[in-house]
């Protein structure tokens, strides 16, 4: 398939230069050399046309019957998921009506009015009618998807406190993620980068000496109870970061000097979501290149690579060094009883200082 695409992208790019060197030989005006386009030229041209707009509709359907499932828009696992599936949908089909009926008149226009010999092209300086349809129609589209989206993000941002949120801190730095839980007061201890002290373990910065800091948890796995809504603060020790959680359709810029917010409330268990059909496929599919590759580095004396088995993740979606890749941190959803029981199993900050 890449050597398809390959082979494609340089017939493109090889067409694509034969044009604009015609195109600069037509330019030579008043050039004895120069070119002039004759009917043939103009109808092989209006036939390519419409030789394109089929290929434009054929490769259309064909994304949309071969890749057109997006098994990503059937597994959020947030409480707000489908609301931003059901953005993200409208978007995509008013996309896909404008770019249908735009292409078609673009290509056949193309092809209806393409040069004639004896035949002048009509000029009109404007046209207020056709002006203000092509004018008003994306403003009241565009209007409506943001106002619509806005109602969607406030909805999102706007955690309500009463709910009592599991507030967790997300700690970005290079290349790695901390999560900092808030304990049994449910309100995070001051921190500050300039307060780090790796000889006493304090790797994040804690205040030692605020009290709401003493039973504050540090752990490099996010463990979150199902069905409860979590709020996140967002900090970065260096570079600008991205919390990017794509199965809860979240993502906030982690920015050094400053905290950062968002929250959702988890609505389904790793293990329920490992049991999605869409999920299944997917890990099959994997395991199975997995596999195949694995022969290969066994004939050479290599370890095979280990099965993969599905976890939410949290990963960092801006681009913040030679690392940023293999920035990730693994989330587990599960029952609040399971959840309490992982949370007795750690320790609090103020047991994990070195004296």
């Amino acid at each position: 398939m890449t050597a398809l695409l390959t082979i494609l992208v340089l017939v493109f790019i090889t067409i694509a230069i034969w044009q604009m060197v015609k195109i600069f030989d037509l330019a030579q005006v008043g050039n004895s050399n120069s070119q002039i386009a004759t009917d043939k030229d103009n109808n092989l041209n209006g036939y390519l046309m419409i030789g394109f707009l089929a290929f434009i509709y054929i490769i259309t359907i064909w994304s949309v019957v071969e890749l057109g499932d997006l098994p990503l828009m059937s597994n959020s696992a947030s409480a707000h998921g489908p609301e931003i599936d059901n953005l993200m949908t409208i978007s995509m089909i008013l996309i896909f009506i404008v770019q249908v009926i735009t292409q078609f008149l673009l290509h056949y226009f193309s092809f209806k009015y393409k040069g004639e010999k004896g035949k002048k092209a009509l000029f009109f300086a404007d046209n207020n009618t056709l002006e203000f349809i092509w004018t008003i129609i994306p403003v009241i589209v565009l209007a409506g998807l943001i106002i619509y989206g806005l109602f969607t993000w406030s909805s999102i941002m706007n955690v309500n406190e009463d709910e009592d949120p599991l507030v967790v801190e997300l700690y970005a730095q290079q290349f790695n993620w901390k999560a900092r839980y808030a304990g049994q007061d449910n309100t995070l201890g001051k921190a500050n980068v300039r307060l780090i002290d790796i000889d006493r373990a304090n790797i994040l910065g804690l205040d030692e000496a605020d009290p709401n800091a003493q039973d504050d948890v540090i752990t490099t796995e996010l463990h979150l109870p199902v069905g409860r809504p979590v709020l996140f603060k967002m900090r970065s020790q260096d570079v600008l970061h991205s919390a990017y959680m794509p199965h809860f359709r979240a993502q906030m810029n982690c920015v050094p000097g400053m905290i950062t917010q968002f929250g959702f409330t988890p609505t389904v268990t790793t293990e329920d979501m490992r049991q999605n059909p869409d999920i299944i496929d997917k890990v099959t599919n994997i395991n199975n290149i997995r596999a195949e590759k694995s022969k290969d580095l066994v004939a050479k004396g290599e370890d095979a690579l280990e099965r993969y088995d599905f976890d939410y993740l949290l990963l960092c979606n801006k681009i913040c060094g030679k690392s940023h890749y293999n920035m990730q941190m693994k989330i587990i959803v599960e029952t609040q009883e399971e959840y309490d029981a992982w949370m007795k199993e750690q320790k609090v900050f103020k047991n994990s200082l070195i004296n």
